[in-house]
């Protein structure tokens, strides 16, 4: 199994990471504007891309440290059991987000795609929480004519 791996700096404190990352209007500022169901372990958050819709549940959550994540929508899909993470690191005078986008089959055309994108989208994160405004989907940077 392969794995997505970025790592961005962030001025903001751990806290304000962790809100952008567990709550619906906090993921709707970085990764799709179009967000519902986050909240405790046990929940399922519902990321609508319009096109495709990507359920998540929340798997385990250490506040201010970590954010897990389990793709839970249909088992022909190809995020099927992928498991996201978010680890929290403060540093100096920055928190640093380590994402992981692990479990991947071999399909790497496909993969190569959401690697990039989630890059993008951690960019996003970060603008959203150093300016006050992010590039959440449809508003993202597009990275094909498709």
């Amino acid at each position: 199994m392969r794995e997505i791996v970025h790592r961005v700096g962030i001025k903001a404190s751990p806290a304000e990471v962790y809100n952008q990352l567990t709550t619906d209007a906090g993921l709707a500022k970085w990764w799709t504007s179009f967000t519902t169901g986050a909240g405790p372990v046990g929940s399922v958050i519902e990321f609508d891309f319009r096109s495709v819709q990507v359920p998540f549940q929340v798997i385990e959550l250490i506040e201010n440290e970590l954010v897990r994540w389990r793709h839970v929508g249909d088992s022909d899909d190809v995020w099927f059991n992928t498991e996201v993470s978010f680890t929290i690191e403060p540093e100096h005078a920055q928190t640093f987000v380590l994402f992981r986008h692990g479990g991947w089959p071999d399909k790497l055309h496909f993969m190569a795609h959401c690697s990039t994108k989630w890059g993008v989208f951690m960019l996003s994160l970060k603008e959203s929480l150093e300016h006050g405004i992010g590039r959440p989907f449809p508003d993202d940077l597009h990275i094909d004519h498709n």
